[in-house]
């Protein structure tokens, strides 16, 4: 086979890669873009702020919790990080605080147990209250999880869109690199002597 065929094959398939990489690039630049987008603009709408640093709810936090809400204090919740700062370290602080650590699946089936036996004995006070307690625990940790599981789902969405910006940085590279090979390709195609074979 001739070396010229052997160039202009190699060159060209190198070309055409260079192309679909840069294609490729401009989609995952389009996921990112959306994803980033979408994050904020949600995030944005439910106007959710990190409570200030000189703020009590702010200083009755735990020290590790603190310190990884610090950097956004004050600030309007609007990045996949900060939805994953807030929903771990504020929300899951709190979350953690109103039974005693329990979760909301734990607390739910105590809860529905005593509030059947508080109905099977209206005259006992004490267990009304108990009742009523455990409800309002129940419905405490329910609405938190599910805030905190939603931020999560926000963090995880702008992941995907962070890695998709690393994605599309690599394939610009690699187009690039690929467009370069080429353009030497066909370089050597014209300085290679017909006759030449391989």
């Amino acid at each position: 086979m001739k070396r010229r065929t052997i160039d202009r094959i190699v060159s060209l398939l190198g070309l055409g890669l260079s192309v679909f990489l840069f294609v490729l690039a401009g989609l995952l630049n389009w996921g990112y873009n959306f994803a980033n987008d979408e994050v904020t603009n949600q995030l944005a709408a439910q106007k959710i702020s990190f409570p200030a640093a000189d703020s009590d709810s702010f200083k009755a936090l735990a020290e590790e919790d603190r310190a990884a809400i610090e950097p956004f204090a004050g600030l309007a919740l609007t990045t996949g990080e900060q939805a994953k700062a807030y929903a771990d370290h504020y929300i899951g602080a709190h979350v953690k605080s109103i039974a005693g650590g329990k979760t909301y699946s734990e607390v739910s089936g105590e809860a529905l147990a005593v509030s059947a036996q508080s109905r099977a004995n209206p005259g006992d006070t004490e267990l009304a209250a108990k009742a009523a307690s455990l409800m309002g625990q129940r419905q405490s940790l329910f609405m938190g999880e599910t805030l905190k599981g939603l931020l999560g789902y926000a963090f995880a969405f702008w992941q995907i869109g962070q890695i998709a910006m690393y994605a599309m940085w690599a394939a610009l590279a690699g187009g690039v690199i690929m467009l370069i090979l080429s353009i030497l390709g066909f370089m050597h195609l014209r300085r290679t002597p017909d006759s030449v074979t391989v």
